[in-house]
C-alpha cells in the first residue's frame, strides 16, 4: 500500500471549543468522569454559565445526581494519577466505590436541564461495531451546530494512550493491529471529537479525563477497539453506550439516521447507583 495516500481528518462541530475547555478543566474530580464529559459537551455548545454559576464538572454532577465514593481509592485511577477531591459543590457520598459515579440517565438529564432544553442528549445502547460508529460519526459530523459524542466504555479494550507514530501509521495504512496495551481497566466516560481515516484503518480522537492518558488527556483509538470498548464485547463489566449531545433542532435528523444504522435508542445500566440510594 503506498504510504503517500492522503489521510482524511474530520473534527466534529464544536470540537475546538471542547478541547480548549478540556485543557482548562483537567483532571476530573474523583468519580466525576461522566459529569466531566457532560460539562465538555455543554461548553462545546457555548453554554458557560447557568443562573450565574460556572458550568463545570461539579455543576453537571449535581444536576446528574452523581455520587462520590466516601473513601479515596487510588486503585481505580490510571498509573501516575493521585486523584482529585477538591469538589466545588457538596455531593452525596456512597460507601461502595464500585457503584460511585454518574449514570447514563444522569448525563442525559443534566445536559437537557443545564442547557435549558436547547440541547438534546440521545442515548444509544448499541449494537456497537466499527461500521455503526463510523456511520453515526458521519451523520453528526455533517451537522452545522456543535455536537459531542460521549462514550461510556470499558477501558481495557482500548489501546494505551501513548501509541507511537509508527504504530498509528501502520494501522492507518496497513490495518496493523499491534498497539500499546491498555493503560487501565475500569468503566469510564470519554468524549469522541474527531476521526482520521486512512487506506486501511480509522482512528478516533478521544478527549479523556486524566492528563496522564495520551498527550494531556487526548489520545487516538482504532475504530475496532473503540467500538468493542463501548459494546463491552466480553460482557465482564456493566453495559455501555454513547450519548449524542446536540442542538435540540438537530435531534430528529440524527434519530432517523441512527434508526437506519440499526442503533437502539435507550439508556443502559453502567452499574452506578443513583443519588437516592447514596448516604
Amino acid at each position: 500500500m503506498a504510504t503517500s495516500s492522503p489521510l482524511e481528518l474530520t473534527l466534529l462541530p464544536g470540537a475546538r471549543a471542547l478541547l480548549a475547555f478540556h485543557a482548562r478543566e483537567l483532571p476530573q474530580r474523583d468519580d466525576l468522569c461522566g459529569a466531566f464529559c457532560g460539562a465538555l459537551a455543554l461548553r462545546a455548545a457555548g453554554i458557560e454559565r447557568v443562573e450565574g454559576e460556572p458550568l463545570d464538572q461539579d455543576a453537571v454532577a449535581r444536576a446528574a445526581g452523581s455520587v462520590v465514593s466516601a473513601l479515596h481509592n487510588t486503585g481505580n485511577l490510571p498509573p501516575g494519577e493521585h486523584g482529585r477531591r477538591d469538589y466545588r459543590l457538596a455531593l452525596p457520598f456512597v460507601d461502595d466505590a464500585a457503584v460511585s459515579g454518574t449514570t447514563a440517565s444522569g448525563v442525559v438529564s443534566a445536559i437537557g436541564q443545564l442547557s435549558g432544553g436547547t440541547l438534546a442528549a440521545i442515548p444509544y445502547s448499541g449494537p456497537w461495531t466499527a461500521a455503526a460508529l463510523d456511520g453515526l460519526f458521519g451523520v453528526v459530523a455533517a451537522l452545522d451546530r456543535p455536537v459531542t459524542l460521549i462514550a461510556n466504555l470499558a477501558t481495557h479494550h482500548l489501546w494505551g494512550g501513548h501509541a507511537r507514530l509508527d504504530q498509528l501509521l501502520d494501522y492507518l495504512y496497513e490495518g496493523a493491529s499491534s498497539g500499546p496495551p491498555p493503560d487501565w481497566s475500569v468503566g469510564h466516560f470519554v468524549c469522541v471529537f474527531g476521526r482520521v481515516r486512512g487506506p486501511r484503518g480509522t482512528l478516533y480522537g478521544v478527549a479523556d479525563t486524566y492528563s496522564s492518558l495520551g498527550a494531556s488527556g487526548v489520545h487516538v483509538q482504532p475504530a475496532e477497539r473503540l467500538a468493542a470498548a463501548i459494546e463491552r464485547s466480553d460482557r465482564d463489566q456493566p453495559a455501555g453506550g454513547v450519548v449524542v449531545a446536540l442542538a435540540a433542532d438537530d435531534a430528529p435528523r440524527v434519530r432517523a439516521s441512527a434508526r437506519e444504522l440499526g442503533l437502539r435508542e435507550g439508556l443502559w445500566d453502567n452499574g452506578t447507583v443513583t443519588v437516592g440510594t447514596a448516604r
